[in-house]
C-alpha cells in the first residue's frame, strides 16, 4: 500500500521511509494537512497524520470523499480528531499507544535543570561575553522534594531519575503504581504535593476531569519558588492563571514543552514574523520561563518506535484487526 504521511520532519523522514520498507510505499510531506492542504491527500487510501493535523468533521468528510479509509496519526494524543465523526463516516483511526517513555522523562529533567541552574541566561550572557555569576544562582536538587503528577510509564521514569539526585518523592494519581513505590514513591493527595513538592512535573493524560487540573488555587498554593514543569498536555495548566501567577513574582521557573494554541504554531518557522498569538508572546516575556516546541517525544529511540507502530497500524488495517492502537472502531 502507497501511505501518504503529512507533518513529516526532515529528521524523521530517513526514520519513517526504513520502518515502511519493504512492505509498503510512504510519500513523505512536510506539509501538514489542513483545509488548505487537502487536495494532496486525494486518492491515498491511508494518509498518517501528525498531531498538529486539523481532523475537523469538514476535512474528514473531504478526506472520504478523496478515497482515505485509514488515518494512522504518529503520535499518542489524537483531542485534534473528531473521532465520533470518524466513526459516523466509517473510517478507521489508529493512533501510537505508546513509545519510548525515557525520551519524554529525560527532557522533562532537562527543562527543570535548564530552569533551576539558569542555563538559557548564563548561554546568552557568555556569548556577549559577559560572565557574571549576579542572577545565576541555582539549588540542589538532592535532599528536595519532586512531586509526579501521573505516574504511568512516563512517570515512573521520570521518577526514577528524581530517585538518582537523591530526592524524596511524591506522588499522586488515580492508582498506585508498584514501581513506583519500589523507588521509594509516597503517594499523598494532590493539594499537598503541591504544597511542599519543590520541582512539579506533568505526565497524566488530559481527559475533562483533568483539565485545568492545574488552576489559580493550586498555583497560588505552591511555593514561591517552585519549579512547573509540562510535557504532558497543555490544557492540564490553566494557561491565564499561570500568567497571572508568574506576574506576581511566583515560581521559580516553568518549563512548557505544549501550548493550548499550538496548531500552526509550533513545527513553523515564525522568526521573521510579530507574534499575534498573544497568550504565548506574554509567557516568552518571562525570564523563568522556557518555552520549547513539542519536542520532548523527539529522539531517534522514539521516532523509530512511532515508526515501527505506525506501520504495524497500516497492517492491522489491512488485516481488519482492532488492536490497542485502534481507536476507531472501537473495539467490541
Amino acid at each position: 500500500m502507497e501511505v501518504l504521511a503529512t507533518g513529516v520532519q526532515r529528521d524523521e523522514r530517513p526514520l519513517l521511509e526504513r520502518a515502511f520498507a519493504p512492505r509498503h510505499t510512504v510519500r513523505c510531506l512536510e506539509t501538514y494537512l489542513t483545509a488548505d492542504t487537502l487536495p494532496l491527500a486525494a486518492g491515498y487510501e491511508a494518509v498518517s497524520t501528525s498531531v498538529n493535523a486539523v481532523l475537523d468533521a469538514p476535512t474528514l468528510e473531504a478526506l472520504v470523499r478523496g478515497g482515505t479509509r485509514l488515518i494512522a496519526q504518529r503520535s499518542t494524543g489524537y483531542n485534534n480528531i473528531d473521532l465520533d465523526h470518524a466513526e459516523r463516516l466509517g473510517m478507521t483511526v489508529a493512533r501510537v499507544a505508546e513509545y519510548s517513555p525515557y525520551a519524554v522523562a529525560e527532557f522533562a529533567w532537562t527543562l527543570a535543570s535548564a530552569l533551576n541552574r539558569r542555563i538559557v541566561r548564563a548561554v546568552s550572557r557568555a556569548r556577549d561575553c559577559d560572565f557574571r555569576l549576579d542572577g545565576l544562582l541555582g539549588r540542589d536538587f538532592h535532599g528536595r522534594t519532586v512531586g509526579v503528577i501521573g505516574t504511568g510509564r512516563i512517570g515512573t521514569a521520570f521518577t526514577a531519575i528524581a530517585r538518582g539526585y537523591g530526592m524524596r518523592l511524591l506522588g499522586w494519581d488515580i492508582s498506585v503504581n508498584p514501581a513506583c513505590t519500589e523507588l521509594g514513591m509516597e503517594y499523598v493527595e494532590l493539594d499537598r504535593l503541591i504544597r511542599e513538592a519543590d520541582v512539579i512535573s506533568l505526565h497524566v493524560t488530559l481527559m475533562p476531569s483533568t483539565h485545568h487540573l492545574i488552576g489559580a488555587r493550586r498555583l497560588a498554593a505552591m511555593k514561591q519558588d517552585a519549579v512547573l514543569v509540562n510535557t504532558g498536555r497543555s490544557a492540564l495548566i490553566d494557561t491565564a492563571a499561570l500568567i497571572e501567577t508568574l506576574g506576581e513574582g511566583r515560581l521559580g521557573g516553568v518549563g512548557i514543552d505544549v501550548f493550548e494554541e499550538e496548531a500552526g504554531v509550533f513545527f513553523y518557522d515564525k522568526s521573521l514574523e510579530v507574534m499575534t498569538e498573544d497568550t504565548l508572546a506574554r509567557l516568552l516575556a518571562f525570564p523563568n520561563v522556557l518555552i520549547t516546541s513539542h519536542q520532548a517525544y523527539y529522539t531517534v529511540e522514539a521516532v523509530e518506535q512511532i515508526a515501527q507502530a505506525t506501520v504495524r497500524n497500516v497492517d492491522d488495517y489491512l488485516a481488519g484487526r482492532i488492536t490497542q492502537g485502534t481507536l476507531v472502531p472501537k473495539s467490541p
